[in-house]
This record gives C-alpha cells, sequence and structure tokens, in this order.
C-alpha cells in the first residue's frame, strides 16, 4: 500500500516525503484564499472527507475542544456523508502515494491527524 504525506497549499514545494508521483488532494471543505486552481495543482478535491460545516465552526469558537473535535470528526468519517470520500481516498493510495493538502495554519490541530489515523485503520 502506499502512503499519505501532509502539505499546507501555500507551501511552494513539498514537503521532503512528498513523492514526485503523488497525487495531490485537497482535504478542506472551502477552497483556500488567495489560491489559484493552476497554483494548488490538484488531482482532486475532496470537500465531503472534510469536518461537516457545523463541528467546524463549533471547534473554531474555542480551539481548547480539540479533543473533543477530534472525537466528533472521527464519527463523522464513519457516517454515510462522509464514506464515498473516505473509500475514494483509500482506493487512491492503493494506486499511488497522496499528498494531503490543507490550508490549516495549524496541521497538529486541524481534522488531519484524526482523517490520517482513520485512513491507517485506527477510529477515534
Amino acid at each position: 500500500m502506499s502512503t499519505f504525506t501532509v502539505q499546507r497549499v501555500y507551501d511552494d514545494t513539498p514537503g521532503p516525503r512528498a513523492p514526485a508521483d503523488a497525487a495531490r488532494v485537497l482535504v478542506d471543505r472551502l477552497w483556500p484564499r488567495g489560491v489559484s486552481k493552476e497554483r494548488a495543482g490538484l488531482d482532486v478535491w475532496l470537500k465531503d472527507i472534510a469536518p461537516s460545516a457545523e463541528l467546524r465552526s463549533w471547534y473554531h469558537q474555542d480551539t481548547s475542544r480539540y479533543a473533543e473535535f477530534a472525537s466528533r470528526y472521527g464519527r463523522e468519517l464513519d457516517d454515510a456523508a462522509h464514506r464515498p470520500a473516505v473509500d475514494g481516498l483509500l482506493d487512491l493510495v492503493r494506486e499511488r502515494p497522496v499528498t494531503l493538502v490543507t490550508a490549516v495554519r495549524d496541521v497538529e490541530h486541524s481534522h488531519l491527524p484524526t482523517l490520517l489515523r482513520h485512513l491507517d485503520g485506527g477510529r477515534t
């Protein structure tokens, strides 16, 4: 099985672990501000894999609730609305490496760690 790497869309170059042949997949619900489609260089935009608008809004009101946010997002990843996007991403990574692209500033306290655990078979 291939691997996942993470990169911020605003970074000029891929991270050191991102393979050159990796599929670039935007995993945010909103398009990143100030970034053209050409500059983003994406293969896929999976907005349906991102946290729901309601959950994202709830978390941004108080980011000290990260543990609860991660738990709720983990449950969302198992629901019917997220399942096709999760399955699509898992199918893609079986074919080639995937770089998960995001616009978030604080990747460590975003949806990405929970998403990566979920894709690796762990549940939050």
